[in-house]
């Protein structure tokens, strides 16, 4: 088996833009349909923002204008994205209130410089920093331990890593508990399309769903984590992962950033990586 190496995403290509999409629709209407996808009555949004049911239900249907602090209240009780705030503000006729900087500007040196000593320091264990649709930022040396016979096209930036995981010429065959493994990823892939509202992530969902792998298993509830088992050369190696974000990020591209850390789930797979590395 061979390794190549990921190209990781050029910093310059992400979130270069200062201003969300605009929208033809009321910002009401949004507003509502956030709403309902947060599962809230319009009366538990009221209490939770300390406004009238009477006032949300005309904000809703149209009756009253809110303004920019109104719309950044709701949205922020309705945990709606810093991206998707910006696109409320210009639907109901404001400036976006949140910047978009790339992660090559000046603006975000700390967080570059902060995301990649994580990286380093991850070593020998894999990790990596993805964006809001999956799409590879930036890796550490030991990613290569996961990428034995994935074909280059692949590879080629933007890398996006469901893709890479479950596509049948990439590291699917070496999934030894692929139907698991596949079935984890395809939920996380829903909820997150589901959460954000984001179409672009629902139609990666489907394209993933329609990959060979067999029918998609559910971890088993006495699992204290799923591990990824995956097959390197004649041995086995076992992994868990934990994401993180920046809980306290006030920039669209930083609040969309994740890193992604694979750890050793036992005692062989420890040894094997501090042996390759």
């Amino acid at each position: 088996m061979t390794s190549q190496v990921i190209a990781p995403r050029h910093p310059a290509r992400y979130g270069r833009l200062m201003t969300a999409p605009t929208t033809s629709r009321p910002v009401g209407q949004l507003l509502r349909e956030w709403r309902e996808r947060r599962r809230l009555s319009q009366l538990d949004l009221a209490i939770q923002t300390d406004i009238s049911t009477r006032h949300l239900s005309f904000v809703e249907t149209g009756r009253s204008r809110p303004t920019s602090d109104m719309i950044l209240r709701l949205t922020e009780q309705l945990d709606v994205p810093l991206r998707e705030r910006n696109t409320l503000l210009l639907a109901g006729g404001y400036a976006p209130a949140y910047t978009q900087h790339g992660l090559d500007e000046p603006e975000l040196d700390n967080i570059r410089a902060a995301l990649r000593q994580v990286l380093t320091g991850h070593n020998p264990y894999p990790a990596v920093v993805v964006n809001r649709w999956w799409e590879l930022i930036d890796s550490n040396s030991a990613i290569n331990v996961l990428l034995a016979d994935c074909a280059p096209e692949l590879l080629a930036p933007p890398v996006n890593v469901l893709r890479l995981s479950l596509h049948p010429d990439g590291m699917a065959p070496n999934i030894l508990n692929l139907a698991q493994w596949r079935g984890h990823l395809l939920v996380q892939l829903q909820r997150r399309a589901e959460r954000l509202a984001d179409q672009r992530l629902q139609e990666l969902h489907d394209e993933l769903a329609g990959y060979p792998g067999g029918t998609a298993v559910e971890p088993s509830h006495t699992d204290v984590v799923l591990p990824l088992r995956l097959r390197h050369g004649p041995d086995e190696l076992s992994f868990f992962s934990i994401s993180a974000v920046v809980g306290t990020a006030t920039d669209v591209t930083v609040e969309e950033l994740a890193i992604e850390s694979f750890y050793p789930a036992d005692a062989d797979t420890a040894r094997l990586l501090r042996a390759l590395a």
